[in-house]
């Protein structure tokens, strides 16, 4: 669970901006996309495998 602590001088603007910026660093909306269908281990791997393959042509040498 997040908590914000909003100061009596701070907009509602400001603090719904450090909800965000909280949100996004935890990766709870990630997270959230991702149990939303349920995805075999070995899907997984073969994913993360051609995404390494992806950036090695990518970016590496």
């Amino acid at each position: 669970m997040l908590i914000i602590e909003v100061k009596d001088s701070e907009s509602i603007d400001r603090a719904l901006k450090n909800y965000k910026r909280k949100v996004d660093r935890a990766g709870i909306l990630k997270e959230l996309r991702e149990r939303k269908h349920y995805t075999k281990p070995s899907i997984k791997k073969r994913y993360n495998f051609l995404k390494a393959e992806y950036r090695q042509r990518t970016y590496g040498h």
